[in-house]
């Protein structure tokens, strides 16, 4: 598989160009709407046919560029069915499987960050948007997040994976690109600190909201679009 790990600096955010490097066919994870024209350009270069266009989930930070490649390319959009987002060609659910080539890439329900979070598993590798960081996790006090959902998300979902698989998270702040699901079991020092930790740390971080958490929010409701499409 051919995997492409992609970076928007100014909101720290990691997108995720998957492809089948026979058949060609692509997924792109948590697009980023400035960064469109970087990703239309490598999926050209590289001979290659987008099929989705994914969100792990409704982004605060940025707005997705999910819906203008799919104006673009003729892609399939989507994002997690409980967020209700009208636009999107896919609300999709725990178990649904995304083909492209001989590649399955499977749903997993990881709410708690968001109620509707979803990380994306494939070819052992997970991709868990802003459930699980390296070292770290999303924050849980917006977009009805839940610190006890989290840490069930990431201990009963996630530590479920086998210990080699690679974590691929949404964001990092620290230069790191990927962990793997041992590794976060063993130095995460956030979900070592047991289920009431957690929650106690979680519960009492006093971040301030995301900058941008009232320009993106309403967007990604409209696929990134400012229209209804």
């Amino acid at each position: 598989m051919l995997l492409r790990q992609l970076f928007d600096e100014a909101t720290w955010t990691y997108t995720y160009l998957l492809a089948d490097e026979q058949s060609k066919e692509a997924v792109i994870i948590d697009a980023v709407v400035e960064q469109v024209e970087r990703d239309v350009k490598l999926i050209e270069e590289l001979g290659l046919t987008l099929k989705y266009a994914i969100d792990t989930h409704v982004h605060a930070d940025h707005i997705t560029g999910s819906g203008l490649l799919r104006e673009r390319t003729g892609c399939q959009t989507g994002v997690a069915a409980s967020e209700h987002v009208e636009c999107v060609d896919m609300h999709l659910r725990e178990g649904d499987e995304l083909r492209f080539g001989a590649h399955t890439l499977r749903v997993l329900e990881t709410p708690g960050h968001t109620s509707g979070c979803l990380s994306f598993v494939t070819d052992g590798m997970v991709f868990t948007g802003d459930a699980l960081f390296i070292r770290g996790c999303g924050r849980t006090d917006f977009q009805a997040g839940n610190a006890d959902t989290l840490y069930a998300s990431i201990t009963e979902k996630l530590y479920a994976l086998p210990d080699d698989t690679l974590v691929y998270p949404g964001h990092d702040y620290k230069g790191m690109m990927v962990s793997t699901i041992a590794e976060e079991k063993a130095h995460n020092p956030r979900v070592k600190l047991g289920r009431q930790g957690f929650v106690d740390l979680m519960n009492n971080l006093n971040l301030p909201m995301p900058k941008r958490i009232h320009e993106a929010v309403p967007a990604n409701l409209k696929c990134g679009l400012n229209k209804e499409s």
